[in-house]
């Protein structure tokens, strides 16, 4: 799903953490790869950035325990999510490495016995492991973790122009049933996570977004090299842009305001793709807020009398335009 490990970052182009000190305060900073806890100077990174953003989570295979586990002990307030892609076979085997299952797993119990809160793990839906997605979320319901959902796509960043779903049907059926079973908890983050998945399945069939993009106005990526992008979901065939290098400027305003990033934000109302990922689509959710709470208050109510999430259950699309009629 992901060619990053064949096209490592040069180490000599890479920022170094102090580079981060420019950061701008941030609600939410995601730490992700490649894998993240192969730079040896992450922890400066998490200390740095801890600095900045009121929340931190580090995204990981969990194949280094020893220094995932040292890192929770210096930062129990750091959030980790370990990627695990199916059952022990079915991981591995997406994986490629023997024993990545069982890695990742005592990570993920060995990060709750040291008390780390913010813990969970989750799952890119491919080809052939949608099935096991639903095994997953039972899992991590029994073991109180967090359970994320994903569906792969093609980027620059991943190096894939490849990554198509061609079994639509059965991951569509696993992912409503995914839906039904977050509608019947009791938790409403559940319920919103509902919404998200509805969304990948919206996705996965080639549809339009269900909400807008806003890359480069609610959240921005920086690479290894201190480019800042709008995402990292772009495709260098289809479209591409960054915001600048952190580097050239003495602050991140003078960057996040120049006219070069102002082109950027116009530019990505007209991107060709409809990406679904949470990165991206959290801020937006929280800013179509009512939109979507009358999406989920609807269906949490059919959920209690049929407890089943039907195809016609999708929620309408909204455009741009309608942005000033929807936002509170």
């Amino acid at each position: 799903m992901c060619n990053i490990w064949k096209n490592p970052s040069d180490l000599s182009e890479e920022f170094s953490p102090s580079l981060l000190k420019k950061l701008p305060r941030l609600h939410f900073a995601n730490i992700t790869g490649g894998e993240p806890t192969i730079r040896e100077d992450l922890d400066e990174i998490i200390r740095t950035v801890q600095l900045k953003a009121d929340r931190i989570v580090i995204s990981s295979s969990g194949w280094f325990e020893d220094r995932i586990l040292d890192l929770a002990k210096r930062y129990p307030s750091t959030g980790f999510r370990i990627s695990i892609e199916g059952m022990s076979e079915k991981n591995d085997s997406l994986r490629g490495r023997a024993g990545g299952f069982d890695r990742g797993l005592r990570v993920l119990l060995g990060l709750r016995r040291l008390g780390v809160k913010d813990i969970g793990f989750g799952i890119t839906i491919s080809n052939n492991n949608s099935q096991d997605m639903l095994s997953l979320y039972e899992l991590a319901k029994e073991l109180k973790l967090e359970f994320a959902t994903a569906a792969f796509h093609n980027s620059y960043y991943f190096h894939k122009n490849d990554n198509v779903i061609t079994n639509q049907s059965k991951v569509v059926e696993d992912l409503q049933e995914l839906t039904t079973r977050l509608l019947s908890e009791p938790h409403p983050k559940s319920w919103f996570r509902a919404y998200f998945n509805m969304g990948l399945i919206n996705y996965v069939q080639g549809n339009k977004r269900l909400l807008p993009c806003r890359a480069g106005t609610e959240n921005f990526f920086i690479d290894p090299r201190g480019n800042v992008l709008p995402c990292n979901g772009m495709e260098m065939d289809k479209w591409y842009a960054d915001m600048g290098n952190l580097h050239d400027h003495d602050d991140f305003s003078s960057l996040w305001n120049s006219e070069k990033a102002a082109q950027v934000r116009c530019s990505v109302a007209g991107c060709p793709k409809n990406c679904w990922m949470v990165g991206t689509v959290a801020p937006v959710i929280k800013q179509y807020m009512r939109h979507v709470a009358l999406w989920v208050l609807e269906h949490k109510l059919k959920s209690l009398l049929h407890r089943f999430v039907a195809a016609d259950a999708m929620p309408p699309c909204l455009s741009c335009d309608s942005q000033s009629q929807i936002d509170t």
